[in-house]
């Protein structure tokens, strides 16, 4: 099993996207994210990666809908959360991102499917958006120290 974790940033109606460096998914958009780290929790692991790949500091606001899926040789659940800017860098991890750019959900709805790492996930979070199919960040608790 696979967790990652990621964010769904927010400003001025615009969501910001990334365009993926790595060769499986070269020149593909996504929204930030990546692999929870050990002793890392989701909401720490959800701003790191967004940092690492995009340069900005944010703050988590609502949490998106738990999505699952099969990969390969093992099941992968991601978790992203909605995300306001606080502080926006011009530097990232260019190993990894070729490009960021803030894109509206109009011009994300018109662009190919085959433009995105995944398009299914994509489309579900902005129909989430959309309908407002977001949760307060305490659906998820914190347990120290088990």
């Amino acid at each position: 099993m696979e967790i990652i974790v990621g964010t769904v940033v927010l400003k001025e109606n615009k969501i910001l996207m990334v365009k993926e460096a790595k060769k499986e998914c070269y020149k593909k958009w996504a929204f930030p994210a990546g692999h929870l780290e050990k002793n890392e929790t989701i909401f720490e692991g959800a701003k790191r990666e967004t940092f690492e790949e995009t340069g900005c500091i944010v703050e988590l606001k609502k949490a998106l809908p738990v999505y699952t899926y099969n990969s390969e040789d093992k099941t992968v659940i991601l978790m992203q959360f909605l995300a306001n800017i606080t502080e926006e860098n011009k530097i990232y991890d260019t190993d990894e991102i070729l490009e960021k750019k803030w894109m509206s959900i109009n011009e994300l709805k018109k662009m190919k499917a085959n433009e995105f790492r995944s398009y299914p996930i994509v489309e579900n979070v902005l129909n989430d958006i959309e309908k407002q199919n977001v949760y307060d960040l305490n659906v998820y608790k914190d347990l120290k120290n088990i």
